[in-house]
């Protein structure tokens, strides 16, 4: 049987569809309709952006549709993450005190576009820096010209790609700093994807820590 081709258009369509199902235009005080018109001037790129890159793995997606804090909280949508062929929602870990997840900021070395979305390319779990602490992760992941994720990247990851979180194969956002020690991350824990933290300098076996292409597109 012929393997059907990748089609980035009708990925990009998915991917909307999955948020307004999800119930994401009505956080974000919107319309389904108006979601879709926010999101759709993205699309070309979408379409441009992918063309050259390999069709989706477990691990790996040629884009994502990165929706901000701006427009939806991140405690709305880790409840709204599962896993694959799952149906219980993803909490936040109880380390986070009211109010730490706002001062998680991306790093200096990213540049995120302002606004409520964007893309994100060549999106990938990090398998090969399981068992590294991010310290040395982002060595890794800087020496093959990428970055790593933020929080709203990794949470777009889960929610739009369930495979991505599996045992065994779970990934810090690195991209996500608060000026201190901790490093937020991805893991499952009793059946659902959970958004903990890690120590930048301590590794974990089931741990790695997920990067991507280091353009971000915006809607500007």
């Amino acid at each position: 049987m012929t393997e059907t081709p990748f089609d980035p258009g009708a990925e990009f369509d998915r991917q909307v569809h999955r948020l307004v199902e999800l119930g994401y235009p009505a956080l974000a005080g919107l319309t389904p309709e108006s979601f879709r018109d926010l999101a759709a001037p993205l699309r070309g790129a979408a379409v441009a952006g992918a063309a050259n890159l390999p069709a989706p793995t477990e691990g790996r997606v040629p884009f994502l549709l990165v929706v901000t804090r701006e427009m939806v909280p991140v405690e709305a949508r880790v409840g709204l993450t599962t896993l694959a062929g799952k149906s219980k929602p993803g909490i936040v870990d109880r380390h986070y005190a009211e109010g730490d997840l706002a001062r998680f900021d991306p790093i200096k070395e990213l540049e995120v576009p302002a606004g409520p979305a964007y893309l994100l390319f060549d999106v990938d779990r990090g398998e090969e820096t399981l068992n590294l602490a991010p310290a040395s992760a982002m060595e890794v992941i800087t020496g093959q010209d990428r970055l790593p994720l933020t929080i709203d990247e990794g949470l777009a990851f889960v929610t739009l790609h369930p495979p991505a979180l599996a045992k065994n194969k779970c990934f810090s956002l690195v991209g996500s700093r608060c000026g201190d020690k901790r490093v937020p991350a991805i893991w499952i824990s009793q059946g659902a994807p959970k958004l903990g933290w890690c120590w930048w300098g301590n590794p974990h076996t089931w741990l790695g820590s997920a990067s991507a292409h280091p353009v971000r597109v915006g809607l500007g």
